[in-house]
């Protein structure tokens, strides 16, 4: 434990006295990647019809093949934001509207209002304390007669129970959709996490562990699924007919279409992805070493034979037991100097729009509708474990922030236990 000595907060000095290098994945591979792009005069290959070019460039064939081999799936497709991704994904399932779709409320709003989108009904089930993903006894007692799929999100770089969360939909005949958003290169029992519900996939925002400034990854094992994606990804009304496709559920189509340079990036970005997850893996087990045995700190989960990439380093406090905030201890830790420290997350739930249940138009669609089947309720208390992780007990940070090296990481580990050290004063 660090010497006892007044803390930063208090006028004291503080421990970390440098800012940490920001994290970036983007070198010269990528540069020479887009200037060669840019010269062939080809940034975007798509046509919206059935041809040849309905599935894009060299770039973007090629991008897709390489994540391909190296998820080890059948079917790769890429699109412009995993915002895009989702809404084809729950559309390529099939959802009708009024389906509800069980998701959780610990996420990004994407996950939800991409269900939304297709006019069904989003229903938040809680989440586990320890590994912060879709809890499946919440899962299981929220599954009603009208229960289509559940979203399983892997957030903070961490797969959810996909074992039970698949017991779950064989039981009910329902379809899963990974969010993996946050977990590119994370394993789950010898597999990706995101490659083992019916559609997954990934972000490559620009603050994720690989990027292209803005895209996704959706990725099946489904030959039907992928080619509904496909579909939605890129006018799908208007090639349906000419390539032969009797089914329209859902064949509205958009422009989800990524472009030759962003996938040019791609293909040296996914090459990179196992050393950027080392790296960043090295990091936070020599975190979680320096800060294991602080009282009253919950240290992320990992489960034996699965694998953490650190999104974000979460942690949980038990504030009855130290009798002091989160929010107290994240200002003491940011006085020493500790970047990237926060209290917050999402409880995505209690957001306005599904609080008045209004979405599109003013006069609550598509809750109050024909489609809608049930009342669902999105009152506070129904996922006590994310409330409470937002608004008394959370505390992350933000590792996906910064390239840090051993000694940077030693004086994050310092600055905890100086603080650790001062816990009857922060009371």
């Amino acid at each position: 434990m660090e010497k006892k000595s007044k803390l930063a907060i208090y006028g004291g000095l503080k421990t970390i006295n440098k800012a940490f290098s920001p994290y970036n994945s983007i070198g010269s591979e990528e540069k020479n990647a887009a200037v060669r792009v840019i010269e062939s005069g080809i940034l975007s290959k798509f046509l919206g019809v059935w041809d040849p070019d309905f599935f894009g460039g060299p770039m973007v064939q090629d991008f897709e093949r390489q994540c391909e081999v190296f998820f080890n799936v059948k079917h790769a497709i890429v699109v412009n934001s995993w915002t895009s991704g989702l809404i084809a994904a729950i559309g390529a399932i099939g959802i009708e509207p009024g389906d509800e779709v069980i998701v959780s409320p610990w996420t990004m709003s994407a996950s939800a209002t991409a269900i939304l989108h297709w006019n069904a009904i989003p229903v938040f089930a809680d989440i586990d304390q320890q590994t912060f993903c879709l809890d499946p006894k919440s899962i299981e007692s929220n599954i009603t007669p009208y229960t289509k799929a559940i979203m399983a999100v892997d957030i903070f770089g961490y797969s959810a129970n996909m074992n039970a969360i698949m017991k779950l939909a064989t039981k009910y005949n329902l379809k899963v959709i990974s969010d993996t958003a946050q977990a590119p290169g994370a394993t789950y029992h010898g597999s990706y996490a995101g490659t083992l519900a019916d559609i997954g996939g990934y972000s490559l925002n620009y603050h994720k562990h690989i990027n292209t400034g803005e895209g996704g990854i959706l990725v099946t094992n489904n030959n039907i699924y992928a080619d509904k994606l496909r579909l939605i990804r890129n006018h799908a009304e208007v090639v349906v007919e000419a390539k032969g496709n009797k089914d329209l559920t859902n064949m509205v189509g958009y422009n989800f279409r990524l472009g030759e340079i962003e996938c040019a990036i791609g293909i040296e970005q996914i090459k990179k992805l196992p050393e950027l997850v080392k790296k960043r893996q090295k990091a936070a087990e020599r975190l979680s070493k320096g800060l294991h045995g602080l009282k009253g700190l919950q240290l992320p989960y990992i489960e034996v034979d699965c694998s953490h990439v650190y999104y974000s380093y979460p942690m949980v406090l038990d504030t009855k037991l130290l009798e002091i905030s989160n929010q107290k201890i994240a200002e003491a830790l940011i006085a020493e100097g500790v970047s990237g420290v926060g209290t917050k997350y999402q409880n995505i739930h209690l957001l306005p729009m599904y609080q008045e249940k209004i979405a599109f138009g003013s006069k609550g669609f598509p809750w109050n509708s024909e489609f809608c089947k049930r009342d669902v309720d999105y009152s506070k208390g129904i996922c006590p474990v994310a409330e409470s992780l937002q608004d008394e007990t959370f505390l992350a940070f933000g590792i996906s922030q910064f390239d840090l090296e051993n000694s940077d990481v030693d004086l994050i580990i310092r600055a905890f236990q100086k603080v650790w050290s001062n816990l009857d004063l922060l009371k």
